[in-house]
């Protein structure tokens, strides 16, 4: 059961990231870059809630289907996922900070060249994101 619901959560995790870099990035780099950045930190602010917690959950029961199953593929899966929360503190948070510190009114053409550094970062999480997926999914063999 801890598997079946890591794996769950590990691709609905996975589906949220690729969304942001395939539809909700590519739609906000369409506005000018004041409201480019009016709607990236509210959007930011949500997104960071809803991801934060499914990596954490679909991490933990990743590892209590490692402890139930003694198979090394669970622990894979549920670090790779988990590593989401030191990718984005060391990685992706000093863009962040910046984006934030930011106010849109003062937005440049600078601040849509971080935007669009913040996409290719995000595709990290993606990444992580599906490869725990589908670690958890060969785990299920």
């Amino acid at each position: 059961m801890a598997g079946e619901l890591a794996f769950t959560i590990a691709a609905v995790f996975t589906g949220a990231a690729i969304y942001i870099n395939v539809a909700e990035q590519p739609a906000r780099l369409q506005l000018d870059n004041r409201s480019l950045l009016a709607e990236w930190k509210p959007a930011y602010k949500r997104g960071y809630v809803m991801q934060a917690s499914l990596a954490i959950v679909g991490g933990l029961f990743g590892l209590f289907a490692y402890l139930s199953a003694f198979d090394w593929h669970w622990l894979l899966g549920a670090v790779v996922l988990l590593a989401n929360w030191p990718y984005t503190l060391f990685v992706i948070a000093p863009t962040n900070s910046r984006l934030m510190d930011t106010p849109p009114e003062a937005a440049t053409a600078e601040t849509r060249r971080v935007l669009e550094r913040w996409g290719v970062l995000h595709a990290g999480r993606s990444a992580l994101g599906l490869i725990a997926t589908l670690v958890f999914l060969w785990a299920q063999r």
